[in-house]
């Protein structure tokens, strides 16, 4: 099973390659595209989860330390 981390970079990285083809010039083939835009969306949620699973664990955490110093 791969950590979460890997999964967020396997992910970003998608996402970058999917950026990088659709910035070249050629025109792409739609089919492609299609294929393309749906990896990146899938890639997308993915990184976004790990975000929102990352900013709560830190708001945890300083909410934690608040406590004890008051």
């Amino acid at each position: 099973m791969p950590r979460k981390s890997d999964s967020y970079l396997k992910n970003y990285q998608k996402l970058k390659k999917i950026a990088e083809t659709m910035r070249e010039p050629d025109e792409p083939d739609i089919d492609q595209l299609v294929v393309m835009v749906s990896e990146a969306t899938k890639a997308y949620k993915n990184c976004q989860v790990r975000i929102e699973a990352v900013e709560k664990a830190l708001g945890l955490a300083e909410e934690g330390s608040n406590d004890t110093l008051g």
